[in-house]
Parts: structure tokens; sequence; C-alpha cells
């Protein structure tokens, strides 16, 4: 073993112990190359004016406008969270199944598969699912331990539906990553990998996922026999239905529409999606008749220049009556905007929203740029070399690397988060793999699929520890744990399936964008 890889298997040591010992990943994950960095150079392997290059990746990582997407779409989930829409749909789901177990645990996953699209913030959709979720299924005579594994599962849901947070740092990585390997392999025009296009691969196999646990809820419980008494239902209004349902999946439509549709970018798609549950939020909390039509106003005027849009209606020209007429939409948009931030301030739910936003973008944006002195640290010490060499000489080429890096990755969620994981593996052992012909696309989806495990698999899976913090005391750790194995077994045999069939990632992409 050379100097070099010495050090490389110390930092790998180290960097894992940093963060089971309990110190913020940020600090771990930054402090621990440096210090490697720093006792190479005095053992004379490690060349110390690698280091310049670090100012010039944060700045690069802080105006990247792709990345200012992630605080817009957990201002848009931390708002529809607080704005108690969800409680509301998932109180009329229940009243439309009547109660039967069956019913209800479906209607738990539907809904979850909603909110997924509508939030993406695990811990918010699996605290409220146990709140809300959990004393419904359990009164519908739903196993505990099927109940607590659907919870944290559905709650993981918004990790691979679009729009995902999880999805945009894989779009800005992979991207970034594979078109570095293609140039070093000689291609210097390669396709460029967009988050639409991860936003596009993830659709089908995300719903695939839902299927998946849809037919495992269906065969573990059976329906109620036709001469058993059924107790008897609120008629839920049509209206209630409509209203209640309506605005959540048209802010879902407009912001993934105008992705896929290519008239917004990701980040201004973000925005769209962040003034959009402003709205809803702001709607919701308005006590006045006036107020709630003027934010009602904004919503529907947003929604009309947004289809516009995806009509493939070029630009009007200055002065025309289109031209004016979007005009006025622009401002009824803006008053509107403006009153609904208002009111929501006056209600305290801005603040805690935009606090709950600082704090959780600030994580993200702290592994993120410690990450990017680990990936420099690495390649100085010639690890890129290395693992191109390492994963050469496998058997299966470039199949058999894929397959290390599934389970490596498989493995890691045990430990770490899905936030470390993209950071530390896509950019180490990423390149020998995008540097050939595989899709970028369905690479990219996989991992994304493989992550989700992450939060389900112990001793560190956060949607078991959000479930654990607010579950009653009849449902212990093991009867978690028990619950959501047969859910972990699932999203592996998706896995499996888009691992034996691309074309479930790649096709919905080259529809849309090729």
């Amino acid at each position: 073993m050379t100097g070099a890889e010495a050090f490389l298997l110390a930092m790998g040591l180290g960097l894992f112990a940093g963060i089971l010992s309990g110190i913020p990943a940020m600090l771990a994950i930054a402090g621990v190359p440096l210090v490697t960095a720093l006792a190479g150079a005095a053992f004379g392997v490690f060349d110390l004016s690698f280091l310049n290059f670090y100012p010039a990746r944060v700045w690069g990582v802080m105006s990247n406008r792709l990345l200012m997407a992630v605080p817009l779409f957990i201002l848009m989930g931390v708002l529809l969270e607080r704005a108690r829409l969800a409680e509301r749909m998932l109180g009329v789901l229940a009243r439309l199944t009547g109660g039967s177990s069956r019913g209800m645990a479906l209607s738990v996953l539907a809904f979850s598969a909603l909110i997924a699209a509508s939030t993406g913030i695990i811990g918010a959709t699996v605290v409220m699912l146990v709140l809300i979720g959990l004393p419904a299924m359990r009164a519908a005579g739903v196993d505990k331990r099927l109940a607590a594994g659907l919870i944290c599962a559905a709650g993981t849901l918004g990790q691979v539906i679009p729009p995902s947070i999880v999805l945009v740092l894989l779009g800005d990585q992979i991207g970034n990553v594979y078109l570095e390997a293609q140039q070093r392999a000689g291609n210097f025009a390669p396709d460029a990998v967009s988050v639409g296009d991860l936003f596009a691969g993830a659709l089908i196999p995300g719903l695939m996922l839902v299927a998946f646990y849809a037919l495992y809820v269906a065969l573990r419980l059976k329906p109620a026999p036709l001469t058993a008494p059924h107790a008897p239902r609120d008629p839920v209004p049509a209206a209630e239905v409509l209203f209640t349902f309506l605005p959540p999946v048209l802010l879902i439509l407009a912001v993934l529409g105008s992705i896929l549709a290519g008239v917004a970018t990701t980040t201004e798609a973000a925005g769209l999606g962040a003034v959009g549950a402003l709205l809803l939020a702001a709607h919701a909390a308005e006590p006045l008749r006036a107020g709630r039509w003027l934010i009602a106003g904004a919503g529907f005027a947003a929604l009309a220049l947004v289809g516009i849009g995806m009509g493939g209606m070029g630009r009007a020209a200055a002065g025309s009556p289109a031209a004016l007429a979007a005009l006025a939409a622009a401002l009824v948009i803006g008053l509107g905007t403006l009153w609904g931030a208002l009111r929501l301030w006056a209600a305290g739910l801005l603040q805690g929203a935009m606090t709950e936003t600082i704090r959780i973008s600030g994580m993200v944006f702290g592994i993120v740029v410690a990450a990017s002195l680990l990936a420099l640290v690495f390649r100085g010490f010639g690890g890129d070399r290395m693992v191109a060499e390492m994963m050469a000489a496998l058997p299966g080429g470039t199949y058999g690397a894929i397959a290390l890096v599934m389970v490596l990755i498989f493995l890691l969620g045990f430990l770490l988060e899905a936030v470390e994981i993209i950071y530390i593996v896509v950019p180490l052992l990423g390149p020998p793999i995008l540097g050939t012909d595989i899709s970028p696309i369905w690479f990219a989806i996989l991992i994304a699929m493989n992550l989700q495990t992450s939060f389900l698999t112990p001793p560190f899976g956060f949607a078991l520890f959000y479930f654990r913090s607010v579950a009653p005391r009849d449902i212990t750790t093991f009867d978690t744990y028990r619950g959501v194995v047969p859910f972990v077994m699932l999203q592996l045999a998706a896995l499996a399936v888009l691992i034996a069939w691309p074309g479930l990632a790649t096709w919905l992409p080259h529809q849309i964008f090729r």
C-alpha cells in the first residue's frame, strides 16, 4: 500500500467515525479531509496547492442558479405543511373510504403520494401521517406494524416523486460529473443532463413504487365481507372534494408542467411553487372574503400565465391586448402575493416557515460546501485514478461497477443521510461509470431509488426517528423495524426492475426533451 492509499483509507475511516460521533455532518465532511491533507503534506504525499482551488469551488456552489431551487422547494413544502391543507385532504379521504381497513390504508398511501409531490419534506410528512393517518388506520383495524411501516415508507416518497430536492441535488452533481467524465473520455459535446430530465425520468419509477406498495397493502388487508355491517358514511359533498384536492393538484401540475414543457427552468418553477404555496396557505388563513378573492385571483392569474406558456404562445408585442392582459395578470399576482404574505406574517405562519427553510437550506448547503473540499482532497491524493483502476478491474465491466456503487449506497444508507451520500459517492465513484455510454438519467434514478432506502434502514433511518418521536408508546421500536422491512424489500424489488428495464427511466425524458 502506497502512502497516498494509506492516507485515503485513514480519511475514509476518520470520515465515518466523525459522522457517527454525533458532531454536525458538515464539520466532519470538511474537517477530516482538511486534517488528512495537512498530515499528508507533512509526509510529502499531498500538495497543499490543491487547496487553492477550494474558494473557486465554494463560489461555484453559491453562484449556482440551479441550487437556488433548493430553498424555494423547501419553502413550498413548509408552507403547505403549516397551512394544514394535508390534514383536510386526509380527512376527506377517510370519509370517502367509509372506514374499511384496506380502503383506509390505500387512502393514506394515495394521500402520501400526492403530498410527496407537494412538499417532499420527510420529517413533516411522517409526523403528519402519524398524527392524522395512524389513528384512522388503527381504528379501521390495520395492524400496528403494517401501519408503522406504511407511514414510514409512504412518507419518503417525496424523495423520488418529483419535484424532489434529492433529484435537484442529483441533477446538479450528475450533470457536472457527466460533463467532465465525457470530456475526459474524448466526447467534447455530450448532451447536457438537466433536473428536468431527472424529474421526467423519475415519474414512472416513482409511480411504480407506489403501485408496489399498494399491491402489498391490498394483499395484506382483506376486504370486509359483503355481509359484514358497515359503519354509516358521512356524505362528502362533491364541492368539498373538488376544492380540497384541486388547488394542490393544480400547483403540482403547474410546477412540473412548466419544467417539462420547457416554459420555466427548475429554479423559476421552484419560485412558482413557493408563490403558489404561499397563496394556498394565505387563502386558508384569510378571514375576509375580499382577501380570499384577491388571493384566489392571483392564483388563477398565475395558472393562466403558465397555461399560456405551455400552449406554446410566443411573446406578445408591446401594447397588444395579449401583452396588456399579461401585465394585468402580473399586477394581480403581485398584489395577491403581497396581501397573502402580510396575512401569513400577521398570523405568525410566515416567520416560522422562513426560519425552518433557512435551517434546512443551511444544512444542505453546508454539506454541499463541505463535500466540495472532500472531493478536492480525494483528487489531490489521486483517489480518482485509484477508483477508475479498481472499477476497471471489476468483473462485469461497467455493470459490475454499477452493482458495486448500488451495494455501497445501500450500505451507506444505514449510516448516512441522502444528501451526504450524494455529495460523497457521486463525485468520487461516478466518473468511471459516467464516462461510458451508460445513460446518466438511468444512473441518477437508480441512485435516487436506492437512496430512498436510507430513510428506512436502522440505525440512522430518519423516517424511523420522526415516526418514533410522535408514535404512541404501544408501538415499540422493534414493531417499527419489523413494519418497514417489507417496504425496504419492495424498494429493492423496484430497484431491480429498474435495473432490468432502463427504459422505465429513459423513455419519458426522450419523448419530452429529445
